[in-house]
């Protein structure tokens, strides 16, 4: 109690002045400043001022007369005089100035007043003077905003606050958001009335705001009201496109629920204004079927139609989810419904034709040689060393290499073009010859028709390991395409049950990679046996992971229990078969079927922390990371950052400390002694590797959650740069994989920098995997300055067999498809998440997490699990019949627009093209004529176009 005391006595001694003349100012924290400032400009005012200031002090007085007919004139003369007062921007309007000293006295003469039309006006006017006096009396704009539309007066224009101007509307709304927090919170200083009224009131400033260029204003208010799908209500032809793209460019900065919210609005607002390819993008983005089915059927144009079949198919919607559910359709095949020229854009069928095209056009048509890829003469190799490599490996290395290079365009001189006999599987030995088989599929990419007839002579090898390789190859040209004849599994469905292991896992992963994103029941049927405790854990894992290829963000119950199934019998079996490095790809596939289905996991994560295994801590990150991939949720991020940060202490480290302090009272003898200290170190070891499994995955958990949103994305990267500092062995040696996802096929100079700078870690196993990333990040680019690093690292590691291998594999990466094909995820001007690209870079960065035990082992043909993920970078304009049509067109790069006004350029730097071109990760192309009209609302991919109806009429005119 002392304390206050003290200070009240100090005040007053320290301010005489304020106990001689209490009554020298209004009482108001705040309103002394402007007073004062008002007294020494009244010395000053100009005529023009003094008789605004004598007219309102005249109508105040007026107000406070007995004769209520003068207060009609008078109020109306007051609004009149602050609506038609002029200011500069940074000053208060003049009335207000003149009118704040009097708003005490005509705050408690309006108490005084009996519910009229008067009083509602009065009361409007007050809520504009409150403004000046917001610091103090905090929300009385928005209360005498209430009072005045409780009053209902029957002049209609007294209820529209937008008559007051922009500036008061924005205060309004900000007092709006403030009141509706506390009255949810139940607060005793809310104002009265009821959380409608607060609501109604938004919707009229928000109709103000977005006729007025505020249209994120607009969007904000209504969110903060929890009323935000209301817009929709709101928006005109003039104000729908801005509203739309600041929404869906909020989503990614959104909690969930609310990012699902403003997903469906905007295709409520999209489907109203008949815009389909923008509401078909957005019901992509929400994983919908019913909307989905909706807006594909919602055109009457067979061309519009045609343009929204290509939109699905890059984005490897099922065939199935187009076809309405009924009881009588089970069985019959959907396609055989829909016209043929919608089912060849649907299932992708003539992408290979296109591509080749393409690839002529562009000047890339010529097969490329290893030299024309490696440039060993540019390699900065010292005079008179001899590298010490393993020539099978090196010939490994080429089989990729070649396969990468030349995927795609079908006349690669190693394999598909090779002389009978002189074939380049020849030169691999044994498990070499199962990739350089599979690469076969890789250069025929695409192209199900020659591509089948090239692979098939293999199948009937007598070598074990090339008739694996050509039923892997089967399962990847057929990647992304449908086709009728249903090659794939009618050639792999027979080898599923084989007894020979290189066929059987070849034929499983063929039919993932080949079914990605299908969501064919019946391939659940041949699969879902193969999970199951009494296999062995390579075939359980790798069948697990097809099924999660194939079911990719279904959310399949029945594949999800028979897998958690097997590995709670596992973890409770004695073999401690989990403990093998096949058990990562069994939880992988778990994890894929909930891929970016947010809260749809919860159930699963909660069965897996029932597991008593380290496998289990793993599953419980993958899953959850996996759910919220490409969402840029903070928490999320958050809780893979908390993973991270555990320091792992196995329980034999913890025994082997019991054991030092207790002392043996008998001592082995030497020998024994030293064997069984090794002994323990290696178990410690492994036990410390699978205790810490969960942390590598945590840590492309963060890189998964964070990739598509640039802001997120960047952030990360800062704290990659921590973990790199102070992580854990197995946390560094995931950072370079997880920078590699983040950022696939963008070539970023500091990106490129700092995994240059991991490429020389002291630790070989970051280094290989930075390596690796480098490829990823470059992927299909042909960056110079990358192609550079990786010549430099090819001499650098000249004696080191491994990360030669993979310097070559990141050679290939960067020149994939010549420079034409691409691995990122997200196409449609970077808005739309492919679940099965992103699933197959998740499997190989899956592999790479112990990259000595899969890819550097024998399980090389991993790299293969790229496949889903390449997709060509192009623009291919089409006319009405589907064939390609050169037009002029504008390339450049992309610019962010949201919240600029008018009509702002979406590009910069642009230079003009004929179509076919290559467009880059953050470019963006634009029409460079109005002669026709796209039907894609992003020029990406196949683009139908239209002639403009209107354009020969200005022919003419100009004629």
């Amino acid at each position: 109690m002392s304390k206050p005391q003290e200070f009240t006595i100090k005040v007053k001694a320290d301010d005489p002045k304020k106990e001689e003349k209490p009554d020298d100012k209004p009482n108001f924290e705040g309103s002394s400043k402007l007073l004062k400032d008002s007294k020494e400009e009244g010395e000053e005012l100009s005529e023009e001022d003094q008789q605004l200031k004598e007219q309102l002090e005249m109508l105040v007085e007026r107000l406070k007369e007995k004769n209520t007919s003068l207060y009609r004139s008078a109020l109306e003369s007051l609004r009149t005089l602050i609506r038609t007062s002029t200011s500069s921007m940074t000053s208060v309007p003049k009335p207000l100035k003149f009118l704040r000293p009097h708003y005490p006295d005509l705050q408690a003469l309006y108490e005084t007043w009996d519910p009229s039309d008067d009083k509602s006006l009065f009361a409007d006017i007050l809520s504009v003077l409150a403004m000046t006096y917001s610091d103090t009396q905090p929300r009385g704009t928005l209360r005498y905003r209430l009072l005045s539309d409780a009053l209902k007066p029957s002049d209609a224009t007294l209820t529209d606050p937008g008559s007051w101007g922009h500036e008061y509307v924005r205060h309004l709304a900000a007092e709006l958001g403030e009141e509706y927090n506390i009255r949810e919170e139940d607060e005793l200083e809310a104002l009265p009335g009821t959380i409608d009224d607060l609501r109604a009131l938004g919707k009229k400033c928000a109709s103000f705001l977005t006729q007025h260029n505020a249209e994120h204003d607009a969007v904000d208010l209504l969110e903060e009201l929890e009323i935000v799908n209301e817009i929709a209500q709101i928006v005109d032809e003039n104000t729908y496109s801005r509203v739309c793209l600041y929404m869906l460019r909020c989503v990614n900065l959104l909690p969930p629920p609310d990012d699902i919210s403003f997903l469906k609005t905007v295709h409520a607002i999209y489907v109203q204004y008949h815009k389909f390819p923008e509401a078909l993008a957005v019901s992509i983005r929400l994983n919908d079927q019913e909307l989905i089915r909706e807006d594909f059927n919602a055109p009457g144009n067979p061309l519009m139609k045609r343009q929204l079949a290509f939109l699905l198919a890059r984005a490897q919607i099922p065939l199935e989810w187009l076809q309405t559910p009924s009881e009588d359709n089970e069985d019959v095949d959907f396609t055989d419904e829909l016209p043929e020229d919608l089912v060849e854009c649907l299932s992708n069928s003539r992408l290979s034709t296109h591509f080749r095209d393409f690839g002529k056009e562009v000047g890339v048509a010529d097969a490329k040689s290893l030299e024309d890829v490696y440039k060993s003469h540019l390699e900065n190799t010292r005079p008179g060393t001899t590298a010490n490599i393993d020539s099978a490996r090196g010939n490994l290395a080429g089989t990729f290499v070649n396969a990468f290079v030349n995927a795609g365009f079908g006349n690669d001189k190693l394999m598909v073009e090779a002389e009978e006999g002189s074939s380049w599987i020849y030169k691999n030995k044994d498990h070499g010859m199962l990739s350089a088989a599979a690469s076969l599929g890789l250069s025929l990419l695409w192209d199900t028709d020659i591509g089948l007839s090239h692979v098939d002579k293999y199948t009937y090898s007598s070598e074990e390991n090339i008739k694996a390789g050509a039923l892997l190859a089967t399962g990847i040209l057929n990647c992304g395409v449908r086709t009728e004849a249903d090659a794939a599994l009618a050639l792999l469905g027979e080898y599923v049950e084989n007894k020979s292991v290189p066929l059987k896992t070849s034929a499983i992963i063929g039919l993932g990679l080949a079914y990605a994103g299908s969501h064919r029941p019946d391939l659940a049927d041949v699969l879902l046996p193969l999970v199951d405790s009494s296999n062995t854990l390579e075939v359980a894992g790798l069948a697990a992971l097809a099924l999660g290829f194939i079911f990719v963000g279904s959310e399949n119950g029945d594949i999800s229990s028979t897998i958690l199934q097997t590995l709670m019998e596992k973890a409770e079996a004695e073999d401690k078969s989990l403990d093998e490095k096949w058990s990562r790809f069994l939880v992988l596939g778990l994890a894929l079927l909930y891929l970016g289905l947010q809260d749809a996991s919860d159930a699963t994560i909660e069965t897996l922390k029932a597991i008593e295994h380290p496998i289990s801590k793993v599953a419980q990150v993958l899953v959850e990371a996996c759910s919220f991939a490409g969402t840029g949720n903070v928490l999320r991020i958050q809780t893979m950052l908390h993973y991270c940060d555990d320091h792992i202490e196995t329980a034999a480290k913890e025994a082997k400390d019991e054991e030092k302090k207790e002392g043996d009272s008998e001592a082995p003898k030497e020998e024994n002694k030293e064997e069984g200290g090794k002994k323990e170190e290696e178990k410690e070891k492994e036990n410390e590797k699978q205790d810490a499994m969960f942390q590598a995955f945590a840590v492309l958990g963060i890189a998964l959650i964070a990739m598509g949103e640039d802001i997120g994305a960047e952030m990360s990267l800062r704290q990659f740069n921590h973990l790199m500092h102070y992580g854990d062995p197995i946390i560094r040696k995931s950072v370079p994989l997880a920078i590699g996802l983040i950022s696939a096929s963008n070539p970023q100079l500091p990106i490129l920098d700092t995994l240059s700078r991991y490429s020389h870690d002291n630790d070989l196993a970051v280094a290989l995997n930075a390596i690796f990333a480098m490829g990823l990040v470059g992927a299909g680019t042909n960056n110079a300055r990358l192609a550079q690093m990786l010549r430099q690292l090819a001499g650098y590691y000249q004696k080191e067999a491994d990360c030669l291998f993979m310097v070559r594999i990141a050679q290939g990466l960067v020149h994939m498809g010549k420079g034409t094909i691409g691995l990122n995820p997200f196409f449609s001007d970077r808005s739309i998440m492919s679940r099965p690209a992103v699933a197959g870079l998740l499997a190989t960065l899956t592999a790479f997490t112990d990259a000595k035990g899969f890819v550097l082992d024998k399980s090389h043909w991993m790299l293969y699990f790229l496949t889903p993920s390449m997709y060509p970078r192009f623009l291919i304009t089409l006319d009405e019949e589907l064939n390609s049509f050169p037009v002029t067109v504008r390339v450049g790069q992309a610019i962010d627009v949201v919240g600029q006004a008018g009509k702002p350029r979406t590009i910069s730097g642009f230079q003009t093209h004929q179509t076919p071109v290559r467009l880059g990760i953050t470019e963006r192309a634009e029409l460079a004529t109005e002669e026709w009209i796209p039907f894609a609302h992003v020029l990406e991919g196949f683009v139908l176009l239209q002639k403009n109806p209107g354009w020969e009429s200005e022919e003419k005119m100009e004629v």
